[in-house]
């Protein structure tokens, strides 16, 4: 979806790129940038363990991450789901930006354009297989072909099917909800005043946190099953 005006195309160079590639691209340096300016407070800190007093950077960093992991990473995958934490809090962080930017007046939202959200799936679908691989190593391909051997070529080919319309439905789920979500906001703030438009912006943003969650959580339950061999044999404690 674009709109007639964004802030991106008054910015020299930016304006350059199309309006989602520029957004996306803004998102992207502002969450670096205050992961180094929270990396900066920690590092400065006289002991990293005890949280700064008040509001700060840093504060709001270690909440995401201890937010995050509490109520996605560890139902989902457990203890042994804190290796993934940094990858998938910033794929999470990113889309939730990306949706919430595209509900104010002048910005074109990323995440509702098909270039972007293919590419997000697409990166899910190579981050579970490279995990996949990893913990397992070439035995990764086993689950590929099912417990019998007389059927792994069926087993196989429907494995293959399953696995490459992964990526894609992240991506048509993703983009179909917040194209649909903001052109119905973009219509009622045309159309309307104040009351209106307020009401579809609150329900945007529950639809924009709704969305980035699910996408994230389907990504962590890919990760779950492309290692759960490798863990179910490895920790027998389990």
């Amino acid at each position: 979806m674009e709109h007639g005006f964004t802030w991106v195309s008054a910015i020299p160079g930016l304006n350059l790129l199309p309006d989602y590639t520029a957004t996306a691209l803004l998102v992207g340096i502002a969450m670096l940038v205050w992961a180094a300016l929270a990396s900066r407070q920690i590092a400065a800190a006289n002991d990293a363990v005890i949280p700064d007093e008040g509001f700060s950077l840093r504060n709001m960093f270690e909440i995401y991450l201890e937010g995050f992991y509490s109520m996605l990473i560890e139902p989902v995958l457990g203890e042994r789901g804190r290796k993934y934490l940094p990858f998938y809090a910033t794929l999470f962080l990113f889309i939730l930006v990306n949706n919430l930017v595209g509900l104010i007046p002048g910005f074109s939202p990323a995440t509702s354009n098909v270039n972007t959200t293919l590419g997000l799936g697409l990166l899910s679908f190579v981050m579970y297989n490279y995990y996949g691989f990893k913990e397992s190593g070439v035995g990764y391909l086993k689950h590929f072909l099912g417990p019998v051997i007389w059927m792994a070529p069926l087993m196989g080919t429907l494995e293959i099917i399953d696995h490459v319309i992964r990526p894609v439905t992240l991506n048509l789920r993703l983009m179909m909800n917040m194209f649909a979500d903001h052109l119905v906001l973009d219509i009622f703030t045309n159309l309307t005043y104040l009351v209106i438009p307020v009401v579809f912006l609150v329900l945007g943003t529950f639809v924009s946190i709704v969305q980035s969650y699910v996408f994230t959580l389907l990504s962590l339950v890919y990760v779950g099953m492309a290692t759960a061999h490798h863990d179910d044999h490895g920790d027998g404690h389990h």
